[in-house]
């Protein structure tokens, strides 16, 4: 796995050995960077379920101001600590090793807000409460937006006052964009 662009583009990463982290594969990566090219310099990003943290470190590669990334797993932590080490960016990157639900409630009380939420939980997990808290706990900065990673045959509806903007399916991998609705 690597850094597909920016100033970190081919840095190779890490990733946690064995089946519970799930990687972004380059290709869907570089897809959804394209995607946000417009949005990402300057951003602050959350990456709720980190596993290797490669998606936050590529935000940061490619211009995102900060990355906060978020896992509860001892050895994906592990791997993203040994990831920002070896890239050099620890002054613009935060690593929470924590559940996200708790995550999410150190940040509100932070009173933290961000332009950019990639969220890729292990597919057993369902989006939809995720989604919720994070609205409920003005997470999301005004004009920002969320992205979802998931299996392609699920689907996940927005919370009450958001909106699916766009879904891409890249083979058995979908990413479903949030905003809140005009």
């Amino acid at each position: 796995m690597r850094i597909v662009g920016g100033i970190y583009r081919s840095r190779t990463l890490n990733a946690p050995k064995g089946m519970a982290t799930r990687p972004t594969l380059d290709q869907t990566r570089e897809a959804l960077f394209n995607i946000l090219q417009g949005r990402i310099a300057d951003a602050r990003f959350l990456d709720l379920f980190a596993g290797s943290g490669a998606v936050a470190l590529e935000a940061v590669s490619r211009g995102a101001e900060t990355a906060a990334l978020c896992d509860q797993s001892r050895a994906a932590c592990a791997c993203i600590r040994e990831n920002i080490r070896r890239l050099g960016c620890e002054e613009r990157t935060r690593l929470l090793e924590m559940p996200a639900e708790r995550a999410m409630a150190l940040l509100c009380r932070e009173q933290a807000q961000f332009d950019l939420i990639f969220l890729d939980p292990p597919y057993v997990v369902d989006l939809g409460p995720v989604l919720a808290g994070l609205k409920e706990k003005a997470l999301l900065a005004p004009g920002g937006l969320v992205i979802a990673e998931h299996a392609a045959d699920k689907g996940f509806p927005a919370p009450e006052g958001w909106a699916m903007t766009r879904r891409k399916v890249y083979r058995d991998t979908a990413l479903s964009f949030y905003e809140e609705a005009p």
